[in-house]
């Protein structure tokens, strides 16, 4: 079984959101809002499906325009952590900041999601600092970290791993 990584539609929309539910519960997005996301898409939005045998098994979203990336989203369906299938979602997002001139890219993760963190260290992002209070509606505090990039190069790590949602 390989896992096929695809730009994400709207067609993608219900396995997306179920996927969000599942992964953020409170502070999952909305229908709307992905629209939102979907229809700035090339222009400064890259999000991206892994399917396994045809079903969406995870999603990942990077805000790419000018000289910084920001990872907005990244979640692996509980049942396929461990396949490094948010390895994958991530070197690909990495790969398109790199294409898009990013020197850098920053991300948000929650303090509490352990898992998440060792992946992003993993593939080379640092801590900087911390957002109080930034997940809503649970107050919840984010690591900020950042990654540099060889523009046209992203030269994404270690493969493989674990894989857990973003925020």
């Amino acid at each position: 079984m390989s896992v096929a990584l695809r730009q994400m539609t709207k067609a993608d929309l219900d396995a997306v959101i179920e996927l969000e539910h599942a992964a953020f519960a409170e502070e999952a997005w909305t229908r709307q809002m992905l629209i939102g996301e979907l229809d700035q898409q090339p222009a400064s939005r890259y999000y991206l499906v892994a399917q396994l045998d045809g079903q969406v098994v995870g999603y990942a979203g990077l805000l790419g325009a000018g000289w910084q990336g920001d990872v907005l989203t990244l979640a692996v369906a509980r049942l396929h952590w461990g396949r490094g299938i948010g390895s994958a979602l991530l070197e690909a997002l990495l790969a398109e900041a790199a294409r898009r001139g990013c020197a850098e890219v920053f991300l948000e993760v929650r303090t509490d999601n352990v898992r998440a963190q060792q992946l992003y260290a993993r593939h080379e992002f640092s801590q900087i600092g911390i957002r109080r209070g930034y997940y809503q509606p649970s107050g919840a505090d984010a690591v900020v970290m950042r990654r540099a990039l060889t523009p046209g190069k992203a030269g994404a790590g270690a493969a493989g791993g674990t894989t857990e949602e973003h925020r």
